[in-house]
């Protein structure tokens, strides 16, 4: 399915998307295959509020519409589905999030968004897939103007247009929805072994403290800290981070006891950061407050670049040494017990994002055995667990690899590098208005070695 895919054979240069696309397709602007929406909720006619998250137009409940939420929704776009949606705004800062999504919901949206409909010689599915090439590809970010370089329609009704034949349009459409359904069911097998190799190594670690654990001592957590640092948010700088610059850690460096150093932002460089923020390699780090089942995720420090401190967000718990070690608090406050804790402290805080006090943390009883014996587990654990972290983290980034070939397959498909005109006539016929992005069943595995396979395509 995707190796041994033709080429076209009569090809010619395309200046947008750097390379040579079917000599038979049609270039046309996008005000010739795009409409802007219009649609305002005039009278507030309808009550239903929509959100972009990570790809997808979902229906937000009415219970979660808290925090900055406008006086009145008169103002914004009515949307119906099969409609795209477009996030414009501060390109110039934010180059990772997904920007375009499909509706698939009637329902409102703020109008600070892009609402677009196709129309011939565009079919509704080759409109949405080429718009995400063209965000998945980063050449959006080239498209907008000003400070913060804002998109606008004035930009999209501009952009160049592949438009093949309208039957070539369908076959793209439905190589990609069974394309895409493979490896989503791939990358959930994944997952789910993932998801077992950590309750393994969780299990083995349950039973590591209980064991040194029989005739610990059990007192408040705050015994064992000699205080708790909260980190501070700046705002984040333009441009990429430089040598010498503070970068700020983000939520997402303290993973389920793993630390990401990669979680960055830069800051500006007017900005004052007090040097006892600095973040060392061995502290341990404490989400303050995060989603129900990760706020207070904890990870020991390894790896991490001078001139970093943490964000608002996350605490550095400093220990006393006479009482306990950083990589055993890391097992230890994330087992079952500690967890029933930390859940519960943080129940009475926003069900959307919970969170935890100084108090909280200090008034957890855990189990505290002497050093050696702490030492002990921290080794043991390691020993034992090192071979499941390993395939953990392969299996993981085997995750990274098929979501990055899913992303090059669409583009290089939508554009026209591979034919897969004859493959399409083979496979049965799916809308992708009616199919979820996560397609997972039916269509058969994906291996690893085919991942090597794809990316010779």
């Amino acid at each position: 399915m995707f190796t041994g895919l033709s080429k076209y054979e009569a090809t010619r240069p395309d200046e947008f998307w750097s390379t040579t696309v079917p000599a038979h397709w049609q270039v046309m602007p996008g005000m010739a295959v795009l409409t802007e929406n219009k649609a305002r909720n005039t009278g507030l006619t309808e009550s239903q509020v929509l959100s972009l998250s990570y790809g997808r137009v979902i229906m937000k409940p009415v219970e979660k519409q808290r925090g900055l939420v406008p006086d009145s929704y008169e103002g914004y776009q009515i949307l119906e589905p099969g409609d795209i949606v477009i996030r414009p705004t501060d390109l110039q800062n934010d180059q990772r999030s997904i920007r375009v999504g499909r509706v698939r919901d009637r329902g409102i949206i703020t109008s600070a968004y892009i609402g677009l409909r196709s129309k011939q010689p565009w079919t509704t599915d080759y409109a949405y897939l080429y718009l995400t090439a063209v965000d998945s590809t980063k050449l959006i970010y080239g498209m907008g103007s000003g400070l913060r370089q804002q998109l606008g329609w004035s930009d999209l009704k501009r952009m160049r247009c592949l438009v093949p034949p309208v039957d070539e349009q369908a076959a793209i459409v439905k190589y990609l929805v069974h394309a895409s359904a493979r490896i989503d069911k791939a990358i959930a097998a994944k997952r789910r072994l993932i998801a077992l190799l950590q309750e393994q190594a969780q299990a083995e670690a349950e039973a590591l403290i209980d064991y040194a654990a029989v005739d610990a001592s059990e007192p408040l957590l705050g015994r064992a800290l000699r205080r708790i640092e909260q980190g501070t948010s700046p705002s984040a700088a333009e441009g990429d981070l430089a040598e010498d610059q503070w970068a700020v850690l983000s939520l997402s460096a303290v993973n389920r006891g793993l630390f990401v150093p990669t979680a960055l932002k830069p800051v500006d460089r007017e900005f004052v950061v007090a040097p006892t923020l600095e973040l060392h390699d061995g502290d341990l780090l404490m989400t303050r407050s995060n989603t129900r089942e990760r706020v207070g995720d904890v990870a020991v420090v390894d790896g991490v670049r001078p001139k970093t401190f943490m964000s608002d967000l996350i605490y550095r718990l400093v220990l006393r040494d006479d009482l306990l070690i950083a990589d055993f608090a890391s097992i230890l406050l994330r087992t079952r017990r500690v967890r029933m804790q930390i859940e519960g402290a943080a129940r009475g805080s926003s069900d959307t994002m919970p969170k935890l006090t100084q108090g909280h943390i200090k008034g957890l009883r855990v189990s505290l055995p002497s050093l050696e014996a702490q030492k002990r587990v921290v080794a043991t654990l390691q020993a034992l667990s090192g071979p499941i972290w390993a395939a953990e983290a392969r299996t993981a980034r085997e995750v990274v690899l098929l979501q990055e070939f899913r992303t090059r397959l669409v583009a290089d498909v939508v554009t026209g590098q591979v034919d897969v005109r004859d493959i399409a006539m083979s496979m049965p016929d799916i809308n992708l208005a009616s199919s979820a992005s996560d397609v997972s069943g039916g269509v058969g595995d994906v291996t690893t070695d085919e991942v090597v396979e794809m990316s010779e395509v």
